[in-house]
């Protein structure tokens, strides 16, 4: 039967600034409080962003120490880790690395007493890599739970009989703490020389192909043509920083968009917008989605993913994707009309609540226990 704490490990590829890792710190946060001891396994060193952030909550946390995959002994690193933590729950964030661990928890490679194995999916299975997407296929009927951060993504699984076999859980931020982190509007906008009265539009997506960062560098330039007073602030990095940074040259866009890279504080600069957007070809549930409502700033995005079964009419806007005009014209219509903007922005920090790390880890701390109700 469970105890009062249940013992988690968390395995990830990376903790570096993304989607699933920042959701892992979020629930990081809320896990004591809910009686879980977790611990955190990563495989990539160069991935370590968000270590001191699960440090500073006492979450420990053991890096492989390897920089590829196909460097194997993470493996023979995992196993050693999980066996000597012995957790009644191992909870893997990767689909890259989810097979691995399927096979090694039920060849009991991780102990004779099997932790129960649960698996997130964090984003659609048509977005892996056809190897990853195999691979899943054929393992993931090992799981003893199978969870999708929104109802697309479950439904994007195959076979048909793996998606109905997965549950949905809506993940969850820290509503307070980021609230907390909301003070710095104005200094934020004297430091980047934007006039506080200004139109702010925010986005925080690393700069990958999945955020089609040409369709919002064009929307930039097509609304700041019509509303020069409209300002962009992004915070991202990665592979195509290089790319990003050219076309922000080439259209001349110059402190009309403001390339702040990676920042440790991007709630912060959210809290500096007055809307949010994404322009991402597709997406599981984003981060920095929940963040935008909690902060109360107006959504414009595409209508994709996760983000479609968020917004709605009182708290956005969604737009096609792949299209930067429809994205500069719903940008422009939001900003130019400041009552529409002060609704929309009402309407996004209601929805925000219902974003609460707590419901989340309610729900994840129920099924991790019903599990181990039945060894």
């Amino acid at each position: 039967m469970a105890t009062d704490v249940t013992r988690v490990t968390a395995v990830i590829k990376g903790l570096g600034p993304g989607g699933a890792e920042r959701l892992l710190v979020e629930f990081a946060g809320a896990a004591a409080q809910h009686g879980v001891e977790l611990t955190v396994v990563s495989v990539l060193r160069q991935k370590q962003h968000l270590i001191p952030d699960l440090e500073a909550l006492g979450i420990p946390v053991r890096c492989l120490g390897v920089t590829r995959l196909r460097e194997l002994r993470w493996i023979v690193r995992m196993v050693k880790s999980l066996r000597a933590e012995r957790p009644d729950v191992v909870h893997v964030h990767s689909p890259a690395l989810t097979p691995v661990v399927r096979l090694a928890a039920h060849l009991r490679l991780l102990g004779l007493r099997r932790p129960r194995l649960v698996t997130t999916e964090h984003n659609r299975w048509s977005s892996y890599h056809r190897v990853s997407r195999i691979a899943n296929a054929l393992t993931a009927f090992l799981d003893d739970a199978t969870v999708a951060v929104t109802d697309e993504v479950r439904n994007s699984m195959r076979p048909w009989a793996l998606a109905s076999r997965a549950v949905t859980v809506r993940h969850g931020i820290d509503i307070t703490a980021a609230r907390a982190l909301s003070g710095r509007r104005d200094s934020l906008r004297t430091e980047w020389g934007i006039d506080r009265d200004a139109v702010v539009v925010a986005t925080v997506a690393n700069y990958r192909k999945q955020k089609n960062y040409p369709v919002l560098l064009k929307a930039c330039a097509l609304a700041t043509a019509r509303d020069p007073q409209l300002r962009f602030v992004v915070v991202g990095q990665g592979p195509g920083a290089r790319d990003v940074e050219a076309l922000h040259s080439a259209l001349g866009l110059g402190d009309r968009m403001l390339l702040l890279g990676y920042r440790p504080d991007a709630i912060a600069v959210l809290s500096a917008a007055d809307i949010f957007t994404l322009s991402s070809d597709y997406e599981g549930l984003p981060v920095s989605l929940m963040e935008a409502l909690a902060l109360g700033l107006a959504v414009v995005c595409t209508d994709v993913g996760g983000i479609s079964e968020t917004i709605d009419a009182n708290s956005g806007r969604l737009v096609p994707p792949a299209d930067p005009e429809a994205l500069a014209d719903a940008l422009v219509s939001v900003a130019s009309d400041r009552q529409l903007l002060a609704s929309l922005r009402a309407g996004a920090s209601a929805l925000g609540e219902t974003f609460d790390v707590h419901r989340s880890a309610e729900a994840l701390v129920a099924l991790y226990r019903s599990l181990i109700g039945v060894r």
